[in-house]
């Protein structure tokens, strides 16, 4: 499988104040985004995260490195024809309506008239602005507004689509219906490059991922490889029984109405725990194994880092 980035050794510097001093934000980062699949670029603020994404579409020049997009080198205007992007905090012109502002990057991009009217109202359609598709930008919430800068990004049918932060403002339903177009975007062949700082939506939908920690790459991989699937403890949760009744089985035990919840981190204490509840005639609600997480690694790898 081909690579829609590539990205080899990239490295960047920004001068800071007056003073003749540089501090390095990218310091040899290196990885590759195969074509088709959804790839998150995780890392803490200030990691190089949007900064990665600015020399990616050659806002910005690096001191040091090559990307190639589709094949050619990010320098080439060719090789952001097939592109599709959303900044962290996109700016639109207020009295613009949505619909007006597609029809701007509609015209961008050259379309013709009937392509450019049927390209809009499938675009409005597929992001949930229809009803507000002639209300004034200004007037959006921040989750519709990112909405519409969605809509923009695909305006020219990319291959590639770059999205930064793009679930930011939404409400858990907006962020599902995102995740959803972004998962669309796969079915349709399209590659997909985004970061997030909410870990439970990059872990339900991504391929790949790639976590960097001051400018440097430090994990990279399927997310089947990094997250392993051992226990770290089994939750349970009883009712009919006093939190005393589980001491020194649990190492957290806390109380919640008439029920208790346990944190069962020595797994061979699950089956006294059990046995307690049946001897006692006490009521097992629930008893979940918890697992490791995409947060949990990100947390340690921080932390470690």
């Amino acid at each position: 499988m081909a690579d829609a980035i590539r990205i080899q050794d990239l490295r960047k510097n920004f001068r800071l104040g007056f003073i003749p001093k540089t501090r390095e934000i990218l310091k040899g980062i290196t990885f590759a985004v195969r074509e088709g699949e959804i790839f998150g670029y995780l890392g803490p603020n200030g990691a190089g995260k949007t900064t990665t994404i600015k020399c990616l579409l050659g806002l910005i020049r690096p001191d040091a490195g090559t990307i190639e997009i589709l094949g050619r080198s990010h320098l080439s205007p060719r090789s952001r024809e097939p592109l599709g992007f959303l900044p962290e905090n996109p700016y639109f012109y207020d009295y613009l309506t949505a619909r007006e502002f597609l029809a701007f990057t509609a015209d961008l991009f050259g379309l013709g008239r009937r392509e450019k009217e049927d390209r809009i109202r499938r675009l409005l359609a597929l992001v949930g602005l229809e009803r507000a598709a002639d209300l004034p930008l200004r007037k959006y919430s921040r989750g519709m507004l990112q909405r519409a800068g969605l809509a923009q990004a695909l305006i020219n049918d990319p291959k590639l689509v770059i999205l930064d932060e793009p679930l930011g403002g939404m409400d858990p339903i907006g962020r599902k219906e995102i995740r959803d177009i972004i998962v669309r975007f796969k079915d349709e062949g399209k590659t997909v490059f985004f970061t997030s700082h909410i870990l439970q939506d990059i872990e339900m939908i991504c391929d790949r991922v790639a976590i960097i920690v001051g400018g440097r790459i430090v994990k990279e991989g399927a997310l089947r490889d990094l997250v392993s699937e051992r226990v770290l403890f089994t939750e349970a949760t009883v009712a009919g029984l006093p939190p005393a009744a589980f001491a020194g089985l649990g190492e957290s035990v806390s109380a919640q109405g008439d029920r208790v919840l346990l944190r069962i981190f020595d797994e061979s204490k699950v089956d006294k725990v059990l046995d307690l509840v049946r001897g006692q005639k006490g009521r097992l609600l629930s008893l979940s194994p918890r697992t490791e997480t995409l947060e949990d690694i990100f947390v340690e790898t921080v932390t470690r880092t």
